[in-house]
């Protein structure tokens, strides 16, 4: 019989989805004061911003920096669980080591 580990249990899956979705809550503020940072900053260097300038500042700078908060994130999920350890490396025996 096979011992469940890292993310097939659902307690251990349960508490890791919650640390992660609690990282991405803070994060998701933490963009919104990035955002608003970056339309303060435009607004101080060029006076009046463009609705459309504004637009794509928000959802450039904010969605670029979620896109980096969740990869960080899920690589952080997967090592603290021990799911990284599950990956068996079939090509170890093949490869020959330069020592």
């Amino acid at each position: 019989m096979t011992r469940k580990e890292a993310l097939d249990d659902p307690q251990i899956a349960a508490t890791a989805w919650a640390r992660f979705r609690r990282i991405m809550a803070w994060m998701a503020l933490g963009g919104g004061i990035c955002v608003a940072a970056a339309l303060f900053f435009l607004y101080w260097w060029t006076g009046g911003l463009p609705i459309h300038m504004a637009i794509a500042t928000i959802l450039g700078v904010w969605l670029t920096f979620m896109l980096g908060t969740g990869l960080m994130a899920l690589a952080f999920l997967s090592s603290g669980t021990g799911h990284d350890e599950q990956v068996m490396d079939r090509l170890k025996d093949e490869v020959p080591l330069d020592d």
